[in-house]
């Protein structure tokens, strides 16, 4: 049976590896984007519905914002290490 090791060091060898994290650092964030797209999108429809509760909404989607882009600077991070070590 192949081991990870012998995976990840035939990948650095044929440069694969660089291909996969910069692949990887785009698709994070193209998620990140589309997530965060989601979230502002039904935020303005809830506060079109019920404008008395804006504040909540607005800080709540504030919160959820930022932890998809915690979560989207993290891979990005991962795969940019991945290409320079």
């Amino acid at each position: 049976m192949i081991t990870l090791s012998i995976l990840l060091q035939a990948a650095a060898s044929l440069g694969i590896a660089k291909m996969g994290a910069a692949l990887g650092a785009g698709l994070a964030a193209i998620g990140a984007g589309i997530g965060i797209g989601k979230i502002g999108g039904s935020a303005l429809e809830s506060i079109a519905r019920q404008p008395e509760a804006s504040g909540d909404i607005r800080s709540n989607m504030i919160v959820a914002a930022a932890l998809i882009e915690g979560a989207a600077f993290f891979a990005i991070i991962i795969c940019l290490l991945a290409i320079v070590l």
